[in-house]
């Protein structure tokens, strides 16, 4: 990867930006892609690099946006004639008829940020907290009562033996954190809890899993276990959910009229107006024929 690429990298990574990196592995010519290529796919549609011409580029930005969503990653192969992608476990197939030959194979590893902690208090619990989620990969960071609480993060944890527990519980609750813990003891714990109106069920107190921790380091092991295990849980689902809008009346995405891929509506989408309604388009070529004689297009819409 470029070395600028590589400081946009760690720029997102610092601002906690999720992103898609695009690595072309394989080419076949005539593409202007070769191996080593590479781009980042940001949340807003913007894709930094080289992987290809427009028709390319169309389908990772596409393919890029799709995996940021579930933070998986996969092997992309585009290709300009029909191939069955059944049976490739780990491969996602798109025909680009718009592209000038050869096929590209490009491998799309979804970037999220870790999981972010925060951790109140200064004694040697919250520290072996501090030392031991940064060894697992989370992103621990120590907060006092006053600390704004973003929205991202995924757990807040409250070992400051009695001070300033009310206001860090209180802030966590608003926020709707999804994993709130408080290291006390069960009696004091539930004395806290009722001065906040706070539930067992919002508040995990005495903090962590039941596994005889005894030290701190254990007992850090046993918050750090149950907030892994509670991640691993999908949040309970109350109300139906609402049916897929389709790809061309989404907001984020349309079918080209020309050669019928679908492509990523974002700032730099290229579009034409026709007859009051905006059309979008993979490349310059499926634009300007569309644009020569919009009618032979659109009669089979």
């Amino acid at each position: 990867m470029r070395t600028d690429l590589l400081s946009r990298a760690e720029a997102l990574r610092a601002s906690r930006t999720p992103y898609v990196v695009a690595t072309v592995v394989r080419a076949e010519r005539p593409t202007s892609a070769k191996p080593g290529d590479s781009a980042l796919i940001l949340p807003d549609g913007e894709l930094d690099g080289f992987v290809g011409g427009t028709c390319a580029e169309s389908t990772v930005r596409l393919e890029g946006l799709r995996l940021l969503e579930t933070g998986a990653s996969t092997l992309l192969r585009i290709t300009p004639t029909p191939e069955d992608d059944s049976g490739r476990e780990g491969m996602t197939v798109v025909n680009n008829v718009c592209l000038s030959g050869g096929s590209l194979e490009i491998f799309l590893e979804s970037v999220q940020p870790a999981p972010l902690v925060h951790v109140y208090g200064d004694g040697p619990v919250a520290h072996a907290l501090l030392r031991i989620g940064s060894a697992v990969g989370y992103d621990m960071v120590p907060a006092d009562a006053g600390a704004h609480v973003p929205e991202d993060i995924a757990a807040v944890v409250i070992a400051s033996h009695g001070r300033g527990e009310e206001p860090a519980l209180l802030a966590a609750l608003r926020a709707r954190v999804p994993y709130i813990a408080l290291v006390a003891s069960r009696k004091r714990g539930e004395v806290v809890l009722t001065s906040v109106g706070a539930t067992a069920d919002r508040v995990h107190s005495p903090a962590g899993l039941d596994i005889g921790a005894r030290s701190p380091a254990e007992v850090a092991v046993s918050i750090l276990a149950e907030i892994i295990a509670t991640r691993s849980v999908p949040a309970p689902t109350t109300l139906p959910l609402p049916e897929p809008a389709p790809l061309e009346s989404a907001g984020g995405s349309a079918v080209d009229p020309v050669c019928g891929m679908t492509v990523h509506i974002g700032p730099d989408a290229l579009a034409l107006e026709h007859a009051g309604d905006m059309y979008y388009f993979c490349g310059s070529g499926c634009k300007v024929a569309f644009a020569a004689d919009p009618h032979r297009y659109l009669a089979h819409a």
